[in-house]
């Protein structure tokens, strides 16, 4: 099974902490066989008081991360003082190792402070970005996005923003079909892409349903050609008022989007149906074989056949390594 280590520290913000809990704990709910194995790990084993004097048994200590797969760092307490020295060297040993590691929020910190965010692009909560630049210049630091990954380094912004960093943790581990199943448990969006805002100035109104149905519109139509024009009709706006309300509600254009939806679909049907390339093609409205594994290719960094075959060897239990 995958080992997911989340570390638990005195203070930790208790949101941040219970999203990883929550996706990588949900055996239960039968999403995949195998799920993850799960630890909590402190500085030491035993009781810590994290925030708002809430309590949490932890089972490991920082030997805990030696044999983990994926190490999460929810947050950093103190964004302004230095992590303990076992914390940092722990990461940053585990990181050698050549584990996953992630950070939540001001998780970043740690990371940074560890010397593994050197020279990458990374983000963290827009409200400690200009901290994180500050205290590490070496760290290329992204305060518009929801999360970034190079390589096996992943950080995320502040508090929901760790869910879609988590679901997309899960989405590379089982795939798409499996991601999605998990957003429906935890009735969230089934997927935000990373390059997403994460802080908008002039966001829509929540009650803009209109646009919500938009989206549902476009979803519904995959397999078929939609211009920028057809969306501008269909939501009953010019295509500049479009373009304006995609930007400011997820930080992209709208054909931009549209494309993403198609690669979505297509990795669901490519992990969960039989259908040939063409058809799964034309299903999402590529057309052509060759237009699908162009823009699968660029999105994914493989084709629709080498994805196809990894997920369906992972479904099975092998080493696809």
């Amino acid at each position: 099974m995958h080992v997911i280590a989340v570390l638990v520290t005195p203070g930790t913000p208790l949101f941040e902490l219970s999203v990883p809990i929550e996706v990588f704990g949900m055996n239960r709910l039968d999403l995949a066989e195998p799920w993850y194995d799960l630890r909590l790990c402190g500085l030491r084993p035993g009781r810590v008081v994290v925030d708002r004097g809430f309590s949490v048994d932890v089972k490991y200590g920082l030997e805990g991360l030696e044999t983990a797969d994926t190490v999460i760092v929810p947050s950093a307490v103190n964004v302004h003082g230095d992590p303990p020295a076992q914390l940092v060297a722990a990461i940053r040993a585990a990181h050698a190792r050549g584990t996953r590691i992630a950070s939540i929020c001001s998780g970043a910190f740690v990371l940074a402070a560890a010397g593994i965010l050197d020279e990458r692009r990374a983000t963290t909560h827009w409200v400690y970005a200009d901290e994180l630049a500050e205290r590490y210049p070496a760290v290329r630091v992204d305060a518009s996005v929801l999360y970034r990954q190079d390589g096996q380094v992943f950080t995320s912004a502040g508090t929901a923003a760790g869910l879609d960093l988590c679901l997309e943790l899960v989405r590379q581990d089982h795939g798409s079909a499996v991601a999605n199943r998990l957003a429906r448990r935890l009735v969230i969006p089934p997927h935000r892409a990373g390059g997403q805002a994460q802080y908008v100035e002039t966001p829509l109104p929540e009650t803009d349903d209109a646009f919500s149905e938009l989206m549902d519109w476009a979803r519904a139509r995959l397999d078929r050609p939609v211009t920028l024009l057809d969306l501008a009709q269909a939501g009953h706006v010019s295509t500049r008022t479009l373009a304006r309300r995609f930007h400011a509600a997820l930080g992209t254009s709208p054909l931009r989007w549209l494309l993403a939806e198609r690669i979505r679909r297509a990795q669901e049907l490519l992990e969960t149906t039989d259908e040939p390339i063409e058809r799964v093609s034309e299903l999402v409205g590529f057309g052509r074989p060759s237009s699908l594994r162009e823009h699968f290719l660029r999105t994914t960094g493989v084709s629709p056949l080498a994805y196809r075959r990894t997920f369906r060897a992972s479904s099975r239990g092998d080493d696809v390594a």
